[in-house]
């Protein structure tokens, strides 16, 4: 029934989507939101995220409300067409100039009638075993503690990776590895909670406060620079008779 949408929006299982199957429901409005309306920040989906819980159907409720959707929640194979047409909307509002030069005679379709996507994350299931399996080892080898929600727990991978194994992050450590390290038991609290872990976990979100800090230090001191580069050199037309923008 929604086989020609769900190809146009390259869902990952267009011929065997069926409506009235609970989970698979679930995670299919999940993907929209994820990968196609982005209606929500990501923190902000926390609700649909959870499929498993029983709470869902307020989550999806409040969410086909802040869309607007005509239908109640109950009908789902009107939420389902409304939904893959807003979907559709959205996805030709943000490429109208890329679909205009489209020629539809020269688009290869796969066996199955679909567009063939280049981004593999298109092609992934989120919700598949082996993937949260993956996801599973992957936070243990990075010693990331574990989550009832595997999508939060690769989150957390992320920014592990961004913070601690990127190129520039390796580039940073290296330069901060040669001053001075202060060992967390060395470091002052300023107060006594009278507990040792609340102590601990406290002294460790001062730091990580310290760090942002500093981090945005670093971005309004690059922005000044950037700022006094401009003015220091303005660009000067003769002709105008003055100096300036």
């Amino acid at each position: 029934m929604f086989r020609r949408k769900l190809c146009a929006l390259r869902y990952h299982q267009p011929d065997t989507f069926k409506v009235e199957d609970e989970d698979e429901f679930r995670s299919f409005i999940l993907w929209l939101e994820d990968q196609k309306i982005c209606h929500y920040k990501i923190e902000d989906r926390a609700g649909l995220r959870n499929i498993k819980s029983s709470d869902w159907t307020k989550a999806y409720e409040s969410y086909l409300k802040d869309l607007g959707c005509p239908y109640h929640q109950t009908e789902r194979v009107n939420v389902a067409g409304w939904i893959l047409g807003y979907a559709i909307r959205l996805e030709y509002g943000d490429n109208v100039e890329e679909y205009k030069k489209a020629d539809p005679s020269n688009i290869a379709m796969t066996e199955a009638g679909r567009v063939p996507s280049t981004n593999p994350l298109d092609n992934l299931d989120f919700n598949d075993a082996d993937f949260k399996a993956g996801v599973t080892s992957l936070s243990m080898i990075l010693q990331i503690p574990p989550h009832t929600d595997h999508l939060e727990q690769l989150k957390a991978i992320c920014m592990v990776v961004r913070d601690r194994l990127s190129q520039e992050a390796l580039k940073r450590f290296s330069t901060e590895s040669k001053g001075e390290q202060l060992p967390l038991d060395q470091t002052d609290l300023g107060f006594d909670t009278g507990d040792y872990i609340i102590n601990e976990a406290a002294k460790i979100l001062r730091l990580i406060h310290i760090k942002n800090l500093r981090d945005l230090q670093t971005q309004i001191n690059s922005a000044i620079v950037g700022v006094q580069a401009l003015i220091a050199n303005p660009k000067t037309d003769s002709r105008l008779g003055k100096v300036g923008f």
